[in-house]
């Protein structure tokens, strides 16, 4: 099978992570980690070619672990926000998260902010489907390696007098550590009462051996398709990050401990991997 194409200058990893939600609900069985009825609509023209890699090799330890990791991390995020009080939603590297489109009108104003080729892409692919924009989600461009982020997104409406819950999943491993930092700074000057929820590839020496055999198989690959691993971070590492920042810490968990126990009684290949952390944290202040 010859590796997909993606249109325009559109992110891979947005791609391949919106198809591993959509062949969730379509190789796994029940009980359902995280559950994304938009996700395949999302893969537009892409979806047969992207879906089959997952029907015809569901089992294979890449795949089914790349079904985990983004699972794990959606429910994780979405279940903090729900239960943040928070109405801002900051979605950092949207790619072709759904969450949006699933939501309860007008319970969330949603801010996603991606670079702007992934953006008109996935704006093509919505209209494609027939899935509308709803007035509470608004598209921030922006390019993160050059642009000012803050500045952004007060033009793009989000009220900084108030708290943001950030969600920026996917992302930190192809930053450098100087730029995670950095980002996390802006972040910091965010009201009070803020949270995030990031996550971060481990490091070898914390990985287990089915972790470092995912990253072994999937680091090549994407480094490949023009987006390089740079950066590993242990949780505590992570912490001090999040510490400079002036966020604390409120959980932090691996993919076993991200969902519920009962979840991981499974008669299919899902199994929980050690390969990233998902950490919670509140601006003080």
């Amino acid at each position: 099978m010859t590796k997909p194409e993606f249109p325009g200058n559109a992110s891979r990893t947005a791609f391949t992570a919106a198809a591993a939600r959509a062949a969730h609900l379509l190789v796994d069985s029940e009980p359902y980690l995280f559950t994304d009825s938009f996700a395949a609509a999302l893969l537009g023209d892409r979806a047969e070619e992207l879906l089959a890699y997952h029907r015809l090799h569901g089992t294979h330890p890449v795949l089914a672990g790349a079904r985990a990791e983004v699972l794990c991390r959606s429910r994780f995020a979405e279940e903090r926000l729900s239960h943040s009080g928070i109405d801002q939603y900051l979605i950092l590297g949207a790619g072709l998260d759904s969450f949006a489109y699933r939501a309860a009108p007008g319970r969330f104003r949603v801010f996603e902010a991606d670079h702007p080729a992934t953006q008109a892409v996935k704006r093509e692919l919505l209209a494609a489907a027939g899935v509308a924009e709803p007035a509470s989600v608004t598209f921030v461009p922006v390019d993160f390696a050059a642009d000012p982020l803050r500045e952004r997104l007060v033009q793009s409406g989000l009220d900084l007098f108030r708290p943001v819950f950030v969600s920026w999943l996917g992302v930190t491993v192809y930053l450098t550590r100087e730029a995670i930092a950095a980002t996390l700074t802006d972040l910091g000057r965010f009201a009070p009462g803020s949270e995030i929820v990031a996550d971060h590839l481990l490091p070898a020496e914390l990985r287990d051996a089915a972790g470092n055999g995912y990253a072994e198989a999937v680091g090549p690959v994407a480094a490949e398709g023009g987006e390089p691993w740079r950066t590993f971070l242990s949780p505590a590492e992570f912490a001090d990050l999040l510490a400079a920042a002036g966020f604390e810490v409120l959980e932090q968990a691996g993919q076993r401990e991200s969902v519920p126990a009962r979840l991981w009684d499974r008669t299919d290949a899902l199994r929980p991997v050690a390969l990233s952390a998902l950490t919670h944290a509140r601006r003080t202040g």
